[in-house]
């Protein structure tokens, strides 16, 4: 029994009901994660406008797909450095694979276009000293998501950084076309959205929608991570910007419905899917 007042203890379940369902939890495979649209994309090192690093590889498509970012001191004197998520978004990828890549962090961001087009984006963190979010992780512009490293020692040090508009890549780029129908030159979009309008509503963003590393989709669909049932939309060069899926759908009035549930004497789970 509750030792409160009555009206404490209705806003105590009611406050603990939205922490459970507000707390980062691992998706289902095909499952989506309410996330709120980025207000601006930033650099991802020496934030906002990369002070104290240079771009020593840029972008060129059927080349390099992204831009390597070193520290101004030489060598690998940027060891550790931080590395910030270049906007809100969700983390749909954390892990060492090792091979080239090392540890690598992908961050999804859904934001609004200037034309009012609600588009989503992949950015990738690449040869990371180490990982400091975990998958599913909700994250902000600027906030801390790895330390900048060199694969172990493969590489000199530095940050390999992509944005793509195709998000079935993850890390599986050989099984995609290596130009601009599915990435973006990363200095050229952040510059072309510094700042975007936002609000406090929540879009579905689609997690695990990628094959896992060294597997293709085909190998998902036929029975792989993928939940049965969950279909991933398919990738088209005439999607909207961003895209590859179908457009991210704002969330349903969910605190009409948690109001409800509560009336009834209802605690939602945390794993509950919102939809």
């Amino acid at each position: 029994m509750c030792r409160y007042r009555p009206a404490w203890c209705a806003m105590l379940w009611f406050c603990a009901a939205c922490l459970l369902l507000t707390t980062n939890v691992t998706a289902q495979s095909g499952s989506t994660i309410r996330v709120r649209l980025a207000d601006g994309f930033d650099f991802p090192v020496g934030k906002p406008d990369a002070e104290g690093f240079y771009k020593s590889r840029g972008y060129w498509p059927n080349g390099h797909l992204g831009e390597d970012w070193n520290g101004k001191g030489g060598g690998d004197s940027d060891l550790g450095a931080p590395i910030y998520a270049a906007a809100r978004g969700v983390v749909i990828f954390s892990q060492n694979i090792g091979v080239g890549w090392g540890n690598c962090i992908l961050v999804r961001h859904v934001y609004r276009e200037q034309d009012g087009r609600i588009a989503m984006v992949d950015s990738l963190y690449a040869h990371l000293h180490e990982r400091k979010v975990r998958l599913h992780d909700l994250v902000e512009k600027g906030q801390l998501v790895g330390t900048m490293g060199g694969n172990n020692g493969m590489y000199f040090v530095h940050l390999h950084f992509e944005m793509r508009k195709n998000l079935h890549i993850g890390m599986n780029r050989s099984s995609f076309a290596r130009d601009s129908s599915n990435y973006y030159s990363p200095t050229a979009f952040i510059n072309a959205h510094r700042a975007l309008s936002s609000s406090a509503q929540k879009y579905d963003v689609p997690v695990n929608n990628f094959a896992p590393y060294g597997r293709s989709l085909a190998d998902v669909d036929s029975g792989g991570s993928r939940s049965a049932g969950v279909a991933v939309p398919a990738f088209s060069a005439s999607s909207a910007v961003g895209g590859g899926d179908a457009a991210a759908k704002p969330s349903d009035d969910f605190w009409s419905r948690l109001k409800s549930k509560m009336r009834g004497g209802e605690v939602v789970p945390a794993n509950e899917d919102k939809r």
